[in-house]
């Protein structure tokens, strides 16, 4: 077959079941995981105090946390947040900690030492409500991305189709979240606006192995639906692992040399990055050949209108 010539014949579709069975296996292990262990909620969402410091010269989080330690704040988390003389104190909402004083007492302790108090650049605090409302806002910001995705893809494509990719979509959702969840990462809002744009990221990935399956279905309509999508994902895999592979870089680059105030934001787009492109080949496709589609469902055929043969009268 021509569409053939110039692309590679690995059958992604005939390896679905595969799949299908490591898809479940994770999303199962993400259930659960989310059911029994829930995430490790940072203070963005469970209430905290967050004062950001800068200091002349460069300064040891090793020492600050020792000094908050000392002063019996011992749940303090003390980081870098961008360069080594800038400092996120960040300290989790407790019997303790419950009030909007924690920042103060945080400079005074500091102060105090030999480290200093530097200068204080912004101070936060995050009661519980807050915390719970914003994170209800955002699963809510979630949803409706998922609902906006399903109306797009009707339209553009069919109603098989919209569901397949928001398949693949939760799949991607679910399994980035529950390795969270499984490995405790800190969930902080950061966090969740990568997961947005694992989403952003997954469909653009998606649409366009469908475009190619809609112009082939178009080509050849005599070809068996899934003959159509394994020629449709080969076609487009060149194009899927580059952009997978420039955008792992940057990420991967992000992560290491960019702070750990964005270690999370950059983790969870290498996760949603890796999971999405493989969602985008082995789950969103497959959940459409499940659903029955085939050529027809794209193809709009041209209706002759009445008496347009009819010769012209005079």
């Amino acid at each position: 077959m021509e569409l053939l010539a110039k692309t590679t014949q690995i059958d992604f579709i005939g390896k679905r079941k595969i799949a299908l069975v490591f898809s479940i296996i994770l999303l199962i292990a993400s259930i659960y995981s989310l059911t029994t262990n829930s995430l490790n909620f940072g203070i963005d969402f469970s209430g905290g105090t967050k004062v950001e410091l800068f200091y002349p010269e460069e300064v040891s989080v090793i020492g600050i946390r020792e000094v908050m330690a000392s002063g019996g704040v011992s749940d303090a988390v003390v980081q870098h947040f961008g360069t080594k003389q800038d400092v996120l104190i960040r300290v989790p909402l407790t019997e303790q900690t419950s009030d909007d004083k924690v920042s103060t007492r945080i400079v005074d302790l500091l102060a105090a030492s030999e480290i200093g108090s530097g200068e204080v650049r912004s101070v936060e605090f995050v009661g519980p409500t807050f915390g719970r409302e914003l994170f209800e806002k955002g699963i809510l910001a979630l949803i409706y991305a998922l609902i906006g995705v399903m109306i797009y893809v009707a339209f553009r494509f069919e109603w098989k189709f919209s569901l397949g990719s928001v398949a693949a979509l939760i799949h991607d959702v679910l399994i980035t979240v529950g390795v969270f969840s499984i490995l405790q990462f800190e969930f902080t809002l950061p966090v969740l606006a990568a997961l947005l744009a694992v989403i952003g990221y997954s469909l653009n990935d998606t649409i366009v192995v469908f475009d190619r399956i809609r112009e082939n279905f178009r080509k050849v309509r005599d070809t068996a639906t899934d003959d159509v999508m394994n020629i449709s994902i080969n076609q487009t895999l060149p194009r899927t692992i580059l952009t997978s592979l420039t955008t792992l870089l940057v990420l991967i680059a992000l992560y290491f040399f960019g702070g750990e105030a964005l270690g999370g934001f950059a983790l969870t787009l290498i996760i949603g990055v890796l999971i999405g492109t493989y969602s985008s080949i082995f789950v969103a496709s497959p959940t459409v050949l499940a659903l029955g589609a085939k050529a027809e469902d794209l193809i709009v055929e041209v209706v002759d209108k009445e008496g347009a043969d009819l010769p012209d009268i005079p």
